[in-house]
């Protein structure tokens, strides 16, 4: 039995992965996993907005559409959506690429929770600020292929940190691939942990300052944050993480005694 605090903490964004699944595969497996006992832990299934022509199911399936050419591209990505039997989009996450803005989401129906990824670039606090007045949620790039695609826990904590005072909820994509901030033995690159995230978006909505946070997001012995997680009362502060296999941070959660093995 999968604890209440970490329902739907993982995002399965198996179709997102260098190499990746085919569409079928992804979306058996991910089937497999919503009738598994690990069920609870797991969110919708990402889908590139792109690729929603190839999808064909044979049963109702929650999915987030990624749409990474920006808000423009959202409404026909919704429709075409409509058109596929069997989807039920729950949420959709949005880049912003330079030269584009927020503005053409407004036409978006309001049941669906819509994520805008946040850039790194000088227009960060106008599109947080953006994402704020609207009422939209907000997503944070935490990895990808080339070192410089991984925040410094600075950068990281900052945006925690802005999210919290903003009252906005948050989910992180690409990166988080072990509980604990670690360095990856294949490519020396820098990752943060997802617990390391929980732990700093509870501290930030408690009132911790980006010192503290980067102090949170540095932490790297593993056993030391599931203590600290456990004990949490309450409700999750950070939305969800994208992970492109649910059995590595399940397996790890299972170790860490913070969910009983299944």
């Amino acid at each position: 039995m999968i604890p209440p605090f970490f329902h739907r903490l993982c995002d399965d964004a198996s179709l997102l992965t260098s190499g990746g699944m085919t569409l079928d595969a992804a979306v058996e497996q991910h089937l497999r996993h919503r009738t598994s006992a690990f069920a609870d832990l797991v969110g919708p299934l990402v889908v590139p907005v792109d690729r929603l022509p190839e999808l064909h199911l044979v049963a109702r399936m929650e999915v987030s559409l990624t749409v990474p050419l920006g808000p423009g591209s959202v409404e026909a990505g919704l429709r075409a959506a409509d058109r596929t039997a069997g989807v039920t989009v729950v949420s959709i996450e949005v880049a912003v690429p330079d030269g584009t803005h927020i503005d053409a989401l407004h036409r978006i129906r309001q049941d669906i929770d819509i994520y805008v990824e946040i850039p790194r670039d000088s227009r960060r606090d106008d599109i947080f600020d953006a994402v704020d007045e609207r009422g939209y949620r907000a997503q944070f790039r935490t990895g990808g292929l080339t070192a410089d695609m991984h925040p410094t826990e600075h950068e990281l904590a900052a945006a925690i940190y802005e999210a919290a005072r903003r009252e906005i909820h948050f989910k992180a994509t690409a990166g988080l691939h072990h509980a604990a901030r670690n360095t990856d033995p294949d490519n020396g690159f820098e990752q943060h942990g997802f617990l390391n995230v929980i732990l700093a978006a509870q501290a930030a909505h408690s009132g911790a300052r980006i010192g503290e946070l980067e102090k949170i997001l540095a932490i790297r012995d593993a056993d030391v944050l599931a203590g600290l997680v456990a004990t949490i009362e309450g409700q999750r502060a950070f939305a969800s993480f994208g992970t492109g296999s649910i059995r590595e941070p399940l397996d790890e959660l299972v170790h860490l005694g913070l969910v009983p093995p299944l």
